[in-house]
């Protein structure tokens, strides 16, 4: 049942996203996969609005329901928000990050438009779902929790947090999906080398804190591309082009004590796990004005 929820999340995002087939595409032109099937899925991220009724404490619901285990917790004050990462059952499956926006710490007319919105939410609504209904789960997962917002309440929230205004408008729509670098071939397996062969391909890549972010212990590398942008139609008919989804990349370098291991018996857990709040603070930004130039 799990396969069948991550296969409707990953479906859907590739159709949002045109540089997932892209970037796998040009993969597979390189030689590099022989189909996206060889590509293992670090992880896969979830924006919310931290609010009653929903939120990481209502989405995560769906997941722990699948065998996932809460892990450990990040908070990113200049951008107000918090997030958790869940360790999946079996090692084949991604890791989740979930974040979800601190409303009550934006200004009471942030918060107003936003309350607006997601005030028509009266109840949990993964608490009234199935859980061992896979298609009502994907439903819902790709469902519209309140309406479209209007272009001008759209844009207020992103004067104030552009986190805000791209929740607002996607909903909980899966936010990117991570490409494992290290299980490459070599001449790939490292993110530099992976950055290079993205550049090579005319990949724009966040340049937030450099393009690639590295843990203080130097065993986490992330970068990624940097939102497309998509043309949006508001509640109120006006279109406008804004931030879409975007596609991420990890090295975990292998843990000191595993160092001596052959190659061919490494496995998941040798390898550097987590996430670094300092790395996730830029990577948010790939959404951004400031990356995407819009």
């Amino acid at each position: 049942m799990l396969d069948e929820i991550l296969d409707g999340l990953m479906r859907r995002y590739q159709e949002r996203v045109p540089d997932v087939s892209a970037v796998i595409n040009a993969m597979t032109k390189e030689g590099i996969i022989h189909n996206a099937a060889d590509i293992e899925n670090d992880h896969i991220a979830f924006r919310t609005m931290g609010v009653e009724h929903l939120g990481v404490q209502s989405l995560e619901k769906i997941f722990l329901h699948y065998g996932y285990q809460k892990r450990d917790y990040y908070h990113f004050k200049e951008k107000k928000l918090d997030a958790w990462w869940y360790a999946p059952p079996q090692d084949h499956y991604p890791r989740i990050f979930a974040s979800e926006l601190r409303v009550k710490d934006l200004s009471e007319k942030t918060q107003r438009i936003i309350h607006q919105y997601i005030d028509t939410v009266k109840t949990d609504p993964v608490a009234h779902l199935d859980l061992n209904n896979t298609k009502s789960v994907d439903n819902y997962l790709h469902s519209g929790l309140w309406q479209t917002p209007t272009v001008e309440d759209y844009e207020s929230l992103l004067a104030e947090s552009e986190y805000a205004a791209w929740v607002i408008f996607n909903h909980y729509y899966l936010n990117h999906f991570t490409i494992s670098v290290h299980n490459l071939p070599e001449g790939y397996n490292t993110m530099q080398a992976f950055d290079d062969f993205l550049e090579k391909h005319h990949f724009k890549l966040n340049a937030a804190g450099g393009k690639i972010k590295i843990s203080p212990d130097g065993k986490l590398l992330q970068s990624s591309t940097v939102a497309k942008v998509i043309e949006a139609t508001f509640a109120d008919g006006k279109k406008k082009k804004i931030a879409g989804s975007y596609v991420e990349f990890a090295e975990r370098k292998i843990l000191d004590e595993f160092k001596a291991l052959p190659k061919e018996q490494i496995r998941r857990r040798h390898r550097r796990d987590g996430f670094e709040a300092g790395n996730a603070d830029k990577i948010f930004e790939s959404t951004y004005r400031s990356q995407i130039g819009n």
